[in-house]
């Protein structure tokens, strides 16, 4: 069995961002040279998020919004978190519900994705680099 292991980079200029990464961990499978296992993809900050769904503005916008509404960034002082310093605690509650990673089953070189699924990296608390790992093993 191989391993292999690569970061990817954002710094976002927004405060929350979806960006569409599934080119960046189809490029990190084919650096890697496996062609059957399992790929995780992790964000790697706990204000971030990687998540499975459909590459569609008017979705993500529905993420947003109904994002904002489950934990509104403002009033800051709403989140206890807050009263460290910090002014995400927001953001906190977002990655939870949008999750920490994925693990895609890699078939025959590539990963093994559903009709419309496409992998992203949800940004709450942007404006700054953060990191998200590409952890893939097989043979």
């Amino acid at each position: 069995m191989k391993s292999f292991r690569k970061e990817l980079w954002f710094e976002t200029p927004n405060r929350m961002d979806l960006i569409n990464i599934t080119r960046e961990v189809e490029q990190a499978l084919l650096e890697s040279g496996i062609n059957e296992g399992l790929c995780l993809v992790n964000a790697m900050h706990i204000t971030a998020s990687v998540f499975i769904n459909d590459d569609e503005a008017g979705l993500h916008q529905d993420y947003q919004d109904w994002l904002e509404q489950l934990a509104p960034h403002e009033p800051l002082s709403r989140y206890r978190h807050n009263k460290t310093g910090e002014d995400n605690g927001d953001a906190h509650l977002k990655r939870q519900i949008m999750g920490r990673e994925v693990v895609v089953a890699i078939t025959e070189g590539h990963l093994d994705l559903g009709p419309w699924e496409q992998v992203f990296y949800g940004e709450f608390d942007g404006k700054r680099r953060k990191r998200v790992l590409v952890k893939i093993i097989g043979g």
